[in-house]
């Protein structure tokens, strides 16, 4: 067997010197292979993310060649779909000639219109760079094995399915020394995967790795035999043939950072997969073994080339790509054209209405405002600013309520809080929490025994006996699905007592901050210059049925839950009385007539759910009716909106339509309750009127903002550097799971299966961990529902405002100037591209 050079070959104090030279290049090039990996949130704190996120560093194309040629992945649409909107005159003459002038600023256009069109025709069908364990596999010419690539998937994903699971089986193995020692462990007692692979020798071959993390990597490296400048590129390869676990193991490392703590788990997996290639060279031939090392070092000598060949054919993907994009631009820089941003109600509104920017909540405001007069709309992150945890009393759970990128700092658990007699306008009596705390852990601890019940072997047999005809309502709910409300599992194992008194609070933070905390929201909220008399937090959430991946509909600023939490907390903070004193200091004075609620948007079914009532003062009730009034006649207009798009019936009365609504979100066959975020096209940072009655079809973010009330640009850079980030990541994950449904997306939902009880999903029995979105959520069955664009930011600031913000953030200048998103501003009525450190008018 040839086998590269060994380090312990050389002798005295110059060799050692070169081995710790040689062993500190190994370890840079697995760090560096392992940093490219983006996490991927578990199910029940599902947000969207940008997979390329830890190479935004280099420009877009440059990943999608490299991203090609390392791993087949389609970084930029599909070309049958390019040469879609360009046949179907989406992308029009004016959009190509345009991108092209961006992109190559005083050269002719390379194509005329039919060139075009024969260059989309011709598909780019990428194959991945062969690794070592494809060319020993090909070496042997097997026929009736299983491919080496596929076993190894699978026999690594379903061990870590076993190490990291601790919900979902109830016998648990021991996980002693991580997740390599656990691997090895598990494969050495493995007789069945030797024979699945038609490797004989396995177990022989087994005893010589290294039981060390650290000296398996090393170990493999020398074997390997690969010149040291592609190194990075090979193993970057190796993690991405496991990318769904290299992506779970990099959120692993990604929280413990956030803590100021380490993770090892992502290098204990690629140490695990270069392990297996050098397990199979060791059991092969020494002849084939030979063949292999010099197919190997050709192959890889050849890879920059590729990617550099991979980029140039790339470069008509990305022409027609921004060409698309600058047809959505155009279409939006007209309707600014067309409207009237001094149209706006001069009064101050009787209600105001603080939506989450969630692209769902976009109809749903234009709606309201065309119903009423005496209601505004405004946009803010879906948070409201806490950053907090949650924990529901009498529980252990603690969850994020905030954006992925942010560690929580504060707490927040029920409290008792008595209700408002609505006649005497006196409190009731507080209960104390204790007995709700008790009552709830005693029916979690029934449903628990309940549940594990059913779970052991046989059980479920003599379970559905033993319930006879008892278990047959339960049956009939899923055949027949009602049109009830959402669940509230958040209040799950309360009493009716324990409902409507326990409140959500801030718990272990002293008044002093909790003061500064109100303060900074209602500021970043730019509502001490006015406030209604009724004031409302409308977060917002879905309800759907047997869907692994439900809490992805829910709201991504609150790390994949719905902003119930949020938005009570903060109405009921600033209710408070002694709050509202302190708040003095920091020069804001909350009219004595103001009140503020927290409301709910099902964004499934578009109706409305509103908390605290029984706290509202009595003279506030005629206002919440009038609210209500208005938001159920929006409610039913977006409804009939929604409801032609899903394919359903309009011509019934509103409740029926609400009925049909509530019995497609309960369905548990339905694999499409909503559209989520699909369509989202830009993000606009500016005051309510500058969009005010603009049909933008649910497809923008919309922040309000007020460049004159923010001199120093602090809010800006704060909403630059949080909320544009957040999405970013939503619409680049939707971009990726479109233009490359296979490696990017989870695949089809029908054939989910769920791994670890949160962890993520298989499609099918094993494979590897899938991430991204299910092609339900992006296709209706006959053409995908969402139109891959890269984000358009769209800020109503001076350009230097927006430049000097961009300058001091690394992660901003990489996200415009490397071409991941767009950054644009209003200057009047017409927008204005940031393209090469210039602003360009984009041409309407």
């Amino acid at each position: 067997m040839i086998v590269a050079a060994q380090p312990n070959e050389f002798a005295g104090i110059e060799a050692e010197v070169r081995q710790q030279e040689w062993y500190h290049r190994v370890e840079q090039a697995c760090a560096q292979a392992c940093a490219a990996i983006a996490p991927a949130w578990p199910l029940d704190q599902s947000i969207a993310v940008n997979p390329y996120w830890c190479r935004i560093g280099l420009p877009m194309r440059q990943v999608a060649a490299r991203m090609a040629v390392l791993a087949g992945i389609r970084v930029f649409p599909a070309r049958s779909m390019l040469r879609a909107k360009f046949a179907d005159g989406t992308i029009g003459r004016e959009d190509l000639e345009a991108a092209h002038a961006l992109l190559h600023a005083n050269k002719p256009m390379p194509y005329d219109h039919q060139q075009f069109g024969r260059a989309l025709a011709e598909e780019l069908p990428f194959q991945p760079v062969s690794l070592l364990i494809d060319v020993l596999d090909q070496s042997l010419g097997r026929k009736n094995h299983l491919g080496w690539r596929q076993a190894i998937t699978h026999q690594v994903s379903q061990t870590c399915a076993t190490y990291f699971d601790q919900q979902q089986a109830d016998w648990q193995p021991q996980r002693r020394g991580g997740l390599y020692a656990f691997w090895l462990e598990t494969i050495r007692h493995d007789h069945g995967i030797g024979l699945l692979m038609g490797l004989p020798g396995l177990g022989q071959a087994l005893e010589h790795l290294p039981k060390d993390r650290t000296k398996a990597e090393q170990w493999a490296m020398q074997r390997l035999g690969l010149a040291q400048e592609v190194w990075p590129d090979y193993l970057e390869a190796v993690l991405l043939t496991v990318q769904g676990w290299a992506s779970w193991c990099a959120y692993l490392q990604w929280q413990a950072r956030l803590q100021g703590e380490s993770d090892e788990h992502i290098r204990e997996l690629l140490a695990i997969r270069l392990a297996w290639g050098v397990i199979l060279l060791e059991c092969s031939h020494a002849e084939h073994a030979r063949q292999a090392f010099v197919v190997l070092q050709r192959t890889w000598a050849e890879v920059p080339i590729r990617i550099e060949e991979a980029a140039a054919q790339l470069a008509v993907d990305e022409l027609a790509q921004m060409a698309l994009e600058h047809s959505w631009q155009r279409a939006f820089g007209q309707m600014l054209q067309a409207s009237h941003p001094n149209n706006m109600p001069k009064a101050l509104p009787k209600v105001q209405m603080m939506f989450c920017i969630d692209v769902r909540s976009e109809p749903m405001r234009r709606a309201i405002e065309s119903h009423s007069e005496s209601i505004a709309t405004k946009g803010f992150a879906g948070f409201f600013g806490l950053p907090v945890a949650y924990t529901p009393v009498g529980t252990a759970l603690r969850r994020p309520q905030l954006p992925g990128l942010l560690a929580p700092s504060m707490e927040v658990s029920e409290v008792c809080v008595p209700a408002i007699d609505s006649v005497k306008g006196q409190s009731t009596q507080a209960e104390d929490v204790g007995i709700f705390v008790r009552s709830r852990q005693n029916h979690l601890k029934r449903a628990a025994q309940w549940g594990q019940l059913q779970r052991w072997p046989g059980a479920v047999y003599s379970y559905v006996e033993a319930m006879g005809f008892g278990y047959l309502p339960q049956l009939l709910r899923g055949l027949y699905p009602g049109s009830s409300s959402r669940r509230k599992d958040d209040r799950f194992g309360l009493s009716r007592a324990g409902q409507d008194l326990c409140r959500p609070r801030l718990i272990g933070v002293a008044p002093s901050e909790q003061i500064k905390l109100a303060a900074g929201v209602l500021q970043a909220m730019e509502l001490p210059e006015q406030m209604a008399e009724l004031v409302v937090f409308v977060g917002h959430g879905s309800q759907t049925a047997n869907n692994a991946h439900a809490a992805a509909l829910d709201c991504g600023a609150c790390c994949g839950q719905t902003g119930e939490v949020n938005a009570r907390t903060l109405a009921l903070l600033l209710n408070d009385a002694e709050i509202r004193r302190g708040l003095g200091e920091y020069g804001i004075e909350i009219p004595e007539k103001t009140w503020f609620l927290a409301g709910l948007h099902n964004t499934t079914t578009d109706e409305f759910e509103w908390f605290d009532q029984d706290l509202l003062p009595h003279q506030h009730a005629s206002l919440l009716a009038e609210l209500c009034e208005v938001c159920e006649q929006a409610a039913d207009q977006v409804r009939r909106t929604r409801a032609r798009v899903l394919g359903m019936d309009v011509s019934g009365d509103p409740v029926q339509l609400l009925k049909s609504f509530r019995r497609r979100a309960n369905d548990p066959a339905q694999t499409r309750p909503e559209w989520g975020l699909a369509g989202n096209a830009a993000f606009i940072i500016a005051a309510r009127k500058r969009t005010l009655g603009l049909d933008l079809k649910g497809r923008c973010f919309l922040h309000d903002y007020q460049p004159e009330s923010d001199p120093q640009g602090n809010r800006l850079e704060s909403l630059m550097t949080a909320p544009m980030l957040v999405t970013h990541w939503i619409s680049a994950q939707y971009h990726a799971s479109t233009c490359d449904p296979e490696r990017m997306g989870s695949g089809n939902k029908v054939l989910h299966n769920v791994v670890g009880g949160h962890i993520g999903v298989f499609e099918g029995n094993g494979g590897d961990l899938r991430i991204g979105l299910s092609r339900q959520s992006l296709h209706n069955g006959h053409a995908w529902v969402h139109e891959p664009l890269r984000l358009s930011v769209v800020i109503d600031a001076p350009a230097e405002r927006i430049e000097q913000i961009v300058q001091r953030h690394e992660v901003l200048r990489n996200l415009v100037h490397h071409h991941w998103l767009y950054l644009m501003r209003l200057e009047g009525q017409s927008l204005y591209l940031y393209w090469q450190g210039q602003w360009q008018a984009v041409a309407q």
